[in-house]
């Protein structure tokens, strides 16, 4: 089986999101399962330099982008076992900015487009077809169509099949319908008939739904929400249509890069066999942040975008609540204005209850999952979510909004058989989030009980090897499809 990822972005080569992550340990995964799979991406100019230093260049040849004609650099690295092949064309990515900014630009949908067609031509240059072509959100949602419309002569790609993974449906790369002619070079029959077509643009996405073979999300929950008004942004029609070709497998965690018996961010390292260890973690956190340092302080953990989709609008309603309770507050990640100055107030205000980090730290988020007793992730909705699992893979206990992944993978806990992995409430509702702190707050006064639930959460399988192995059902399906 020879698969080939797509994707805009992956680490460590370039990364805003989850998304990076996915693309990097799942091909790894499959690899594992003896599926011949390679990773193609962008360069960007942000990569960082010892791994510019480590590629080959392949071939020079160009592209077609509308009426352009545009230089492509193809090189190849290889990195724990998988080959990587990376896109390169300065005028579309090398830009000015942090690592953070990989697109929002007023050319996107050029340089995606140039990004697909040079993905298409790889494969001649490469003298590699492979069955399944794995594209990845909105960037890659033409391929499916360029594929059909422009190659479907060739015999060497006519049997190519494409798998289209969803990972977040609110961002879905919506045009001008004035790149019809000028960038996509296709006829506007497609936009006129509905296919591409969204409230007068052009949506990548809604390509990349409509002309996939199969249409994966990253939860089995998020697939059937996405078939309601109130989280299929627009397309919840659509892909009740389509439901017949939707799959949701959920995301794993590469348990290499995070394990909390060797990582090297965290203070002391531990495993389920010595779990005790796992409070020295949260007394140097507690006294690098200034809190009180008390072992008996449950301590609750943030690591998140600090966007409204997080749930942070319940969180800042109930901030003057949460912080009269016995607990402490550690909070990491960037976003909106509001939110960043609400965590900047309760910081100054309450310095030996709350502690906010504005800013992105790799490490420092390791440690605060390692350090932190619970992790809150109330989220409004929530593709897979990866901070939950991370959380119970350190020994720290979700609260979390059953939606989504969230709902797929955190258990809520029940005091009558000690089963589950954290704690949920069901409703977008404040009060339901305070009263869910507030029961996993008393339960931490229980040790036998919150050691318990500890145990469970460390056991529980959030690895990516279950999810490669659904990944591969579903490239055999399809490739085994007639017709």
């Amino acid at each position: 089986m020879k698969v080939l990822y797509a994707t805009a972005e992956c680490w460590p080569f370039a990364k805003t999101g989850g998304l990076g992550d996915v693309s990097y340990a799942l091909p790894k995964s499959l690899k594992k399962e003896g599926i011949d799979v390679r990773v193609i991406l962008p360069k960007y100019s942000t990569m960082p330099n010892y791994l510019k230093e480590q590629l080959k260049e392949v071939a020079v040849f160009s592209v077609d982008v509308g009426w352009r004609k545009q230089y492509c650099g193809l090189l190849e690295m290889d990195l724990n076992g998988v080959k990587f092949y990376f896109i390169d064309n300065e005028y579309y990515f090398k830009r000015d900015g942090e690592i953070a900014y990989l697109y929002g630009f007023g050319d996107d949908a050029e340089r995606y487009t140039f990004f697909s067609n040079a993905v298409l031509e790889a494969m001649s240059i490469l003298n590699f077809y492979p069955d399944i072509v794995h594209l990845n959100d909105w960037h890659t949602g033409m391929i499916p169509l360029i594929l059909k419309e422009k190659y479907s002569h060739s015999k060497k790609y006519r049997n190519i099949k494409t798998v289209y993974t969803i990972h977040n449906l609110q961002y879905q790369g919506v045009f001008s319908d004035s790149i019809i002619e000028d960038i996509l070079d296709i006829p506007r029959d497609y936009y006129n008939n509905g296919d591409i077509e969204y409230y007068g643009g052009v949506s990548f996405m809604k390509s990349g739904i409509v002309f996939s073979d199969k249409v994966i999300t990253v939860s089995p929950t998020y697939s059937n929400e996405i078939q309601t008004e109130f989280y299929g942004e627009g397309l919840d029609g659509l892909l009740k249509s389509k439901s017949y070709k939707l799959k949701g497998i959920l995301n794993g965690i590469d348990y290499d890069l995070n394990n909390p018996l060797t990582d090297g961010d965290i203070f002391v390292n531990y495993d389920i066999n010595s779990i005790d260890k796992k409070i020295e973690n949260k007394l140097k956190l507690q006294e690098i942040l200034g809190l009180d340092i008390n072992p008996d302080i449950p301590l609750i953990g943030i690591v998140s975008r600090l966007v409204s989709q997080k749930g942070f609008d319940l969180i800042s309603y109930m901030m003057p609540e949460i912080i009269r309770e016995n607990l402490q507050v550690v909070i990491l990640g960037t976003g909106e204005h509001q939110y960043q100055s609400m965590f900047n107030y309760y910081d100054s205000n309450f310095p030996n209850k709350v502690s906010a980090r504005i800013t992105f730290d790799s490490a420092f988020a390791q440690q605060i999952y390692a350090g932190s007793d619970m992790f809150l992730m109330p989220s409004l909705f929530e593709p897979c979510g990866i901070g939950q699992m991370l959380a119970m893979r350190y020994g720290t206990l979700p609260i979390v909004r059953e939606t989504g992944g969230l709902k797929d993978t955190v258990i809520p806990y029940n005091k009558y058989t000690g089963e589950g992995n954290g704690f949920s409430f069901k409703n977008y509702n404040a009060h339901e989030m305070l009263y869910c702190i507030r029961k996993a707050v008393k339960l931490y006064d229980d040790k036998e009980s919150w050691m318990g639930l500890v145990n469970n959460a460390m056991n529980t399988d959030s690895s990516w090897k279950k999810s490669a192995t659904e990944y591969i059902k579903v490239y055999e399906e399809i490739v085994n499809q007639k017709g």
